[in-house]
Formats: structure tokens, sequence, C-alpha cells
């Protein structure tokens, strides 16, 4: 195998308590040829003095400070400072299986450019793992599986961020980590779809995906979910939405009130259906809710589903499907 330059991108604020379980994972990779650039995002506790023992040691571990603030800054810094031909990110309070970085890069040396590394992820929490969390990485690691990751974008971030690597220029490509969106993972992941940067299946547990209450994706403002819910909207619109069919939105709970705010105020025409009886008929936002069947005889339809229980999602497709109205193209789950 040849032995390109891996750069490791960690942002680090605060997290003491773990710094020392990331670090060693790094170091421990059976793959050698990598560098680490961890960016300390203005911590206050002893995470800067943890690294510093390892940097004194081992001379592909660099770090600096964060010449800005938060975690975008953090990682163009340390994307800015890197040297490495293949891009990687890893988050300082997470631990690496030995082999991911050689999986990883031996994927991606197989498949050529064009093509993004991921692996499965497994949680993992002092006090147990919640149900929420549970179904994600059942739901992520299946997509991952069989690398179909990008066929449920629209749900939730398909692509983990502390799981994935690519080839430098295709990276520059995609415009990096440069665009100030939160939350970044997910617009970085949107941001590989719309450049076709093709999944490549991965059947291993490749990172292990620290939860605690003050992690900072349960904490931080920009991790909340009407933050998914604009960016969401937004690469459809950009990246889907087609004048020449007719827009519906399936649903009228809060996210489908939420969308049907944000397409009234972008002056956007849609139809909006369900199956709620008590809602059917009647007007909101000046559009009149009207039952699913109508589909029948609408001609291009693209549908925003709004849904999220998911027996009621399995019967949505099974009656759009026979329609023969198909998934990605044309109609994509917002949840």
């Amino acid at each position: 195998m040849n032995t390109p330059l891996v750069s490791i991108l960690i942002p680090f604020k605060n997290v003491e308590k773990f710094f020392d379980d990331c670090i060693t994972s790094i170091i421990s990779q059976t793959y050698t040829n990598w560098e680490v650039i961890a960016i300390n995002d203005h911590s206050t506790d002893k995470s800067a003095k943890i690294l510093e023992k390892y940097t004194a040691k081992d001379n592909r571990i660099k770090t600096t400070l964060n010449t800005g603030k938060g975690i975008i800054n953090a990682l163009q810094l340390a994307y800015k400072l890197s040297n490495g031909s293949y891009i990687t990110r890893m988050d300082s309070d997470d631990i690496m299986k030995p082999e991911k970085i050689e999986v990883m890069l031996s994927s991606l040396l197989k498949s050529g450019k064009k093509h993004i590394a991921v692996g499965k992820v497994k949680y993992f929490a002092e006090n147990g793992v919640n149900e929420g969390y549970k179904k994600y990485e059942a739901w992520l690691n299946k997509l991952t599986s069989i690398g179909t990751n990008y066929t449920e974008i629209y749900k939730e971030c398909v692509i983990p961020s502390p799981c994935w690597m690519v080839h430098k220029s295709d990276f520059e490509n995609v415009d990096a980590f440069n665009p100030n969106t939160y939350p970044e993972d997910y617009d970085l992941a949107f941001r590989f779809y719309k450049h076709n940067i093709q999944c490549i299946p991965c059947n291993r547990v490749l990172h292990m995906w620290r939860d605690y209450t003050t992690r900072t994706s349960r904490t931080s403002e920009h991790y909340a979910q009407n933050y998914f819910l604009d960016i969401k909207l937004d690469y459809f619109l950009e990246l889907e939405y087609s004048k020449n069919k007719t827009l519906l939105v399936w649903g009228a709970g809060k996210k489908g009130k939420e969308i049907a705010k944000k397409l009234i105020k972008k002056n956007i025409n849609f139809k909006w259906v369900c199956n709620n009886q008590q809602k059917i008929g009647k007007d909101i936002y000046n559009i009149k809710l009207q039952h699913f069947t109508v589909l029948t005889d609408v001609k291009n339809p693209q549908i925003i589903i709004t849904v999220a229980n998911q027996e009621e999602q399995k019967s949505i497709k099974t009656y759009l499907n026979s329609l023969k109205i198909n998934t990605i193209k044309d109609y994509f789950f917002f949840c």
C-alpha cells in the first residue's frame, strides 16, 4: 500500500476528561503516516496541558490556539495548517478504532478520487446510550454498509462528522470548511452530495462516538432542529426543486407548518396534503389542507414529507411507490 500523509484535524475545547483517550487512540493506529493538527478553541481547563505531553514526544502531533472563535474557525485554521494528501476530521472526545485510518485510506486508494470513505460508528456513554442515539446509529450504519447514505440525506446528517476521509483535491472542490454555516457537518455532507462525491460502502465499526450531557451537539444553539430544517430546505431548493413540477408538502405537524411558512415567505407555490381528518379541508396560512389521495391527479409531483412516525413513513412509501413516484427523485423525507 502507498503511504501518503493523512491529516487528522481536531478542534478541541474543555475536554480534559476525554482527551487522553482520543489522542492515545490515534497514536495506536495501524497506519502511521499521519499528522494531527489540533486547534485549541480557547479551552479553560487542562486540555491544552494534556496535549503538550504528546506534542513533546511525537512530532506528528501539532497544536495552536484558534485565531477566531468556534468550531468552524478552528476547522478552517486546522485545514490551513495541514499538509496531507488526504483529509479527515476527529472529535476530541471520541475514540478511533486501531484500523480506522488504514481502512479508510485503503478504500480511497482503491476507489480513486470523487469518493469519500466512511465507516460505521458506535455510540458509548457512562450511563448508557439513549434510544434516540441508538436509532440514529442503526439507521446511519445501515446506509453506510451499502454506501447509500445520500438516499436519505434530507432526513438527517448521513456523513458522521468524525468518521470520513477524502482526497484533498476533492475537499477543495467542495469548498472545504469555508462556509460559515451551522450545523457545519450537515452542510459539508450536502456539499459532498452536491458535488457527487460517492460514498464507499463499509461494514466495519471504525469510530467510537462518545455521548454525554455537555457534548456540543447537545448544548449549542447551532445544533438545534430549526437549523437542521433551514439547511434541508435551502439545499432542497438549490439541488432538487423544479418549477416544472408540482410541489407538495405532506404533513401538517410542527415541521410541516415550518416548511410551509418558509415556502410562503419565499413565494414558492405548493399544495398541502395530510391524512389528519381534523385538518383536511381547513385553511392554514391561507392554504387549504387536502387529502393525500389528490396525488392521483397530480402530474410530475415533487413531495416534501414531514411525517416523523416510522410506520406511517412505510405506508407513505408503499403508497407513493404504487403510483410510481420514486424516492430522492420525486419525494424526500425531511424527518
